[in-house]
């Protein structure tokens, strides 16, 4: 006992205290390791936008992933095993041999507590906080060990690319969109965000990937007018319509000519009334009030033709496949709809809902409804790659034109054909299986 208390000197303080300095140290890397990855990029950039130095810091060396990762863990490793070497030599020293499994588990306790688990969970839980205060430090520390970094990147990447893994440093870990709607759903599953907000907010996403032609009108049901027709039955057709906007063709209804709007016809009109004549008609030509028709490819993207229209500053746009046969027609407030849902006014607000629901359970849908429509209303994830209707769905899926009354199971949902028109299915009854 008395060897034992006569080997406690300075050196032994000493020892004590570069231990404790580096189990710090541990400490300051692990926590900065795990509030630097935590922190949202989003929240940073808020912050740095507020002028937030720490912020703006904290950004600048997370663009850089793996450079940051890699000074961050040699720094770490450099700490936890020198504070072990001297941990060793102590207890070697106080207790000999046996000091040495001693030293082992002392410090294992210790590094765990004090260096991992502890900073680790404060960092979690104030990450942006955590990743601005300790951003200075680490900066500096990134830029002296940048040499030694270097160099084990380019061994790793070698060791890597020999089993075939090719990497990017200049990528991101996660891509921001899918970083964003993975957001917005775990949100909404939690009951964060309203299932009203998640489709708005998805809705808007997916404009990028979506083409006009999923959501245009079928030139089957676009109206038209001819016109040859009189001025006087012109007229009166578009009174007759709810749209504002007509397109007009001239023999067949491929050759659209021009589009009216109600609007521009009523005021060419009312300048060319005749005071000497009741008859306001005669001689009136419609097309010199006709907007030139405006033809999109069917395979433009909704949130590039939103932009058209906001440039054009037109809303109306007719949609051509690639041999420029008509195939439908599209509108600024079709594309609005795929955000803010179904938009309605005087003139829709007796029309028929294309999902309804019955007594027992099951939809009744209207078959031109789209798929996506369909699963946002009812929070379904039916499949919408080989087709965009739940019309086009079923014939995909029953690789024939069904009858009335025909019943197909699959993707966990049992469709009928309530009815039928000609070639199309006009009605369906949906039940989940």
């Amino acid at each position: 006992m008395t060897e034992t208390l006569s080997l406690i000197d300075g050196a032994f303080w000493l020892t004590s205290a570069a231990i404790l300095v580096l189990l710090l140290a541990s400490a300051f890397f692990s926590g900065s390791e795990t509030a630097l990855t935590a922190a949202s990029r989003g929240k940073l950039h808020a912050d740095a936008d507020k002028g937030s130095r720490g912020a703006e810091q904290a950004l600048q060396i997370t663009e850089d992933n793996e450079r940051l990762i890699g000074s961050v863990l040699l720094g770490n490793n450099l700490v936890n095993i020198l504070a072990t070497s001297l941990a060793t030599a102590l207890f070697t020293r106080l207790f000999g041999d046996g000091g040495v499994a001693l030293a082992t588990l002392i410090m294992t306790l210790l590094v765990l507590i004090f260096a991992e688990v502890l900073p680790k969970t404060y960092a979690i839980t104030n990450p942006e906080t955590a990743a601005a205060r300790v951003a200075g430090p680490i900066a500096m520390i990134v830029r002296v060990f940048a040499p030694v970094v270097s160099a084990v990147r380019v061994l790793v990447r070698g060791i890597l690319r020999l089993f075939g893994v090719q990497t990017d440093p200049d990528s991101q870990i996660l891509a921001l969109r899918d970083e964003i709607v993975g957001a917005i759903s775990l949100g909404h599953s939690e009951g964060a965000v309203e299932k009203e907000d998640r489709d708005r907010l998805l809705g808007a996403l997916d404009l990028g990937d979506r083409t006009v032609e999923e959501i245009m009108l079928h030139r089957s049901k676009i109206e038209m007018i001819d016109a040859t027709l009189p001025a006087r039955e012109i007229l009166e057709l578009c009174l007759k319509s709810p749209h504002t906007r007509l397109p007009l063709f001239r023999g067949d209804q491929e050759n659209i000519v021009g589009v009216i709007h109600a609007k521009d016809l009523l005021r060419a009109m009312y300048a060319a009334r005749d005071i000497q004549s009741d008859d306001i008609f005669t001689g009136f030509d419609v097309l010199s009030v006709a907007m030139k028709p405006y033809f999109i490819p069917e395979t433009t993207t909704l949130d590039d033709q939103m932009r058209e229209f906001l440039r054009r500053a037109t809303h109306f746009a007719l949609v051509v496949d690639e041999y420029g046969a008509l195939q439908g027609l599209i509108t600024l407030e079709d594309i609005l709809e795929e955000i803010v849902g179904e938009i309605t006014d005087e003139f829709d607000v007796d029309e028929e809902h294309p999902v309804k629901q019955s007594a027992n359970g099951d939809f009744l849908v209207d078959g031109a409804m789209t798929i996506r429509d369909l699963n946002r209303a009812n929070d379904w994830s039916l499949p919408d790659d080989d087709a965009n209707t739940v019309a086009g769905l079923v014939i995909h899926e029953a690789q024939t034109i069904p009858e009335q009354g025909q019943v197909f199971s699959f993707h966990g949902y049992r469709f009928e054909v309530l009815a039928r028109k000609d070639n199309r299915l006009t009605r369906l009854k949906i039940r989940a299986l």
